[in-house]
């Protein structure tokens, strides 16, 4: 007998790396400046239920069980490098640089941020330098300080298990805050502790590195061409005012990368005095844990990693590969399902079709955002198409009728999904780590000819100028150049060999972080274990309950996890639409 593996009546969130849609995030919104995340709460997990712990009760409980005091503690082709690719500018450090020679990392219970739904727990700030590769700070004599929000919820059993389980959020860039309620939901707090903090550069940290220019500038960009070369000129101009002010503010955008974000995690545990405890991190979250594995294993019991980046490979031609598995497997699926197959034959040709017949001849369209409000303009180039079937922006299970419908003249999924972008949530992404990443990490050693090779072997017959920028990250090589970071690839892009044991876990329809990366990144993690979710799209484990019973049984039994749920699942049923009377 065949399961479908998804929360009824609610779609999947739109996460991770990406402007437009996120990697998630690799988290983001259908079009440019995204990363601010519009997400629908699941309610797969049911919610476990015990009398709240609250006051004195529950600091006792969380922050005293933790041990925190408030004074200082002691798939397919892999992209090679171009010879003549341009590095990211600036002069690179020395791998791990000068040691800091400021004061040590130090956790302060304190008040929780204010967030959408309240922290069901206690809080505080974690206070580290913004730069250990830099021995004196912004004035030249005291290392600079920056302080990070952190939140650790109490397990939902009555006798938790010792070891709490600490989350590293997707992006880079996005607000672990928000995802608090996505993590009970699904149950990661069910027999533990969960610590959540939010990355240097986030909401929540001081300094946030938002850019409210580029959120202005994606409300405006659904009535663009997206990949016109005007709209390009756009966006590195809002990038480039938002580091302007962040500069001139004294901020050093070099600090804010991978190893430094790692880094903070290892002092996190050590300010709270946690002999041990498990990691889960999704999407951009999964290159941090694995850079956070590789730099920092002590005091890991486990890790868990959801949508994987995988650090060695990540770079802009990759996300195609990941658009073409994803994509991909959402039109086998409905192959394979006969009653699909049926009513929408031909559908990899129909989606070339579409994507060449909208970049020669966009579509200039009113349509109401599905959040509502009033119709804005819109405009549905080949582009713009491509990027929301990437972000999930369109949900799998509508994306065949979506697809025909389209093809028949009526454009209103897609234009409705590329109106979501034009009511955003200003100045509450972290684009300042986003760029810092993906410029010093991701983009060096990599040309915009290397990136178009790699979007026309995937997808043969796109027009050229949708394929010459990748999903998610369009134009980044341009803003790059502005953005003016030092190259960290030689540091950064390294695999991580671990025996520590690792669960790896992905959905067959995420198309930002296509799933076949979790078997190729657990061939160095010898003790580890790889799920894949059919039918599922980015960020598994809130959206499918045999997720989330792997990742208990996980946290459980670390080397030997019941994985029994996963047979035979099968992506749920396409939405099948009536065949219109002229057909």
């Amino acid at each position: 007998m065949t399961r479908q593996d998804t929360c009824p009546g609610s779609p999947p969130p739109a996460h991770g790396i990406g402007r437009i849609g996120g990697i998630d995030g690799l988290g983001g919104m259908s079009g440019f400046g995204g990363f601010v995340r519009r997400r629908t709460r699941h309610r797969c997990a049911r919610r476990r239920s015990r009398p709240a712990r609250t006051g004195s009760a529950l600091l006792a409980a969380g922050l005293a069980f933790l041990g925190v005091v408030a004074a200082p503690a002691a798939g397919g082709a892999v992209p090679t490098p171009s010879a003549d690719a341009p590095a990211a500018t600036g002069a690179a450090p020395e791998a791990g640089g000068e040691p800091w020679s400021g004061h040590p990392a130090h956790f302060e219970p304190g008040p929780c941020p204010e967030t959408a739904e309240p922290v069901p727990g206690e809080c505080g700030v974690l206070e580290v330098p913004e730069s250990r590769a830099h021995r004196h700070g912004r004035d030249g004599h005291h290392g600079t300080t920056i302080r990070l929000s952190v939140a650790i919820i109490p397990a939902a059993s009555a006798t938790p298990a010792p070891e709490p389980v600490v989350f590293m959020e997707g992006g880079p860039g996005g607000d672990a805050f928000d995802s608090i309620p996505f993590l009970i939901d699904a149950g990661v707090n069910r027999d533990r502790d969960l610590i959540v903090m939010a990355q240097r550069g986030t909401l929540h940290a001081q300094p946030a590195l938002t850019c409210p220019e580029i959120d202005r500038f994606s409300e405006a960009a659904v009535a663009l061409r997206y990949d016109a070369p005007s709209t390009g000129r756009r966006l590195v101009g809002a990038a480039k005012a938002c580091r302007d002010r962040l500069t001139a503010d004294g901020v050093d955008l070099s600090a804010y990368n991978t190893t430094e974000n790692a880094a903070d995690f290892a002092e996190l545990r050590k300010a709270l005095r946690i002999d041990r405890w498990n990691v889960y991190g999704y999407s951009y979250g999964t290159e941090l844990a694995l850079t956070y594995l590789r730099l920092h294993p002590e005091g890991i019991r486990s890790v868990a990693i959801d949508s994987v980046v995988p650090p060695q490979i990540v770079s802009l031609p990759w996300t195609w590969d990941s658009a073409r598995e994803g994509i991909g497997a959402i039109l086998a699926a409905c192959a394979a399902q006969p009653a699909c197959a049926g009513r929408y034959p031909d559908l990899p040709d129909t989606l070339t079709e579409q994507v060449r017949r909208l970049e020669a001849h966009p579509l200039e369209l009113r349509a109401r955002p599905p959040g509502g409000g009033d119709p804005v303009d819109v405009v549905l180039d080949g582009g713009a198409m491509v990027n929301l079937l990437v972000a999930n922006t369109v949900k799998a299970v509508d994306v065949p009728a979506a697809l025909d419908e389209l093809a028949r003249g009526n454009p209103e999924r897609f234009a409705r999904a590329r109106a979501a972008d034009a009511v955003s949530a200003i100045g509450r992404f972290g684009h300042g780590l986003t760029h810092s990443v993906a410029c010093s990490e991701w983009v060096p050693g990599f040309s915009e000819a290397d990136l178009l090779a790699a979007g026309r072997r995937a997808f043969p017959g796109w027009p050229d100028t949708v394929l010459a920028q990748a999903p998610q990250l369009p134009f980044e090589n341009r803003l790059c150049r502005v953005w003016n970071v030092p190259d960290r690839t030689a540091v950064q892009r390294v695999a991580t060999v671990s025996d520590v044991p690792t669960l790896v876990i992905s959905g067959t329809f995420d198309a930002k972080t296509g799933a076949g990366w979790g078997p190729f990144t657990a061939r160095t993690l010898s003790r580890s274990t790889t799920v894949r979710i059919p039918g599922i799209g980015h960020w598994v484990v809130p959206q499918s309950p045999c997720a989330q019973s792997v990742l208990a049984s996980f946290l459980a039994n670390p080397t030997a996890p019941d994985t029994g749920c996963v047979a035979g699942l099968v992506p749920k049923p396409f939405t099948i639409t009536p065949v219109p009377e002229n057909a």
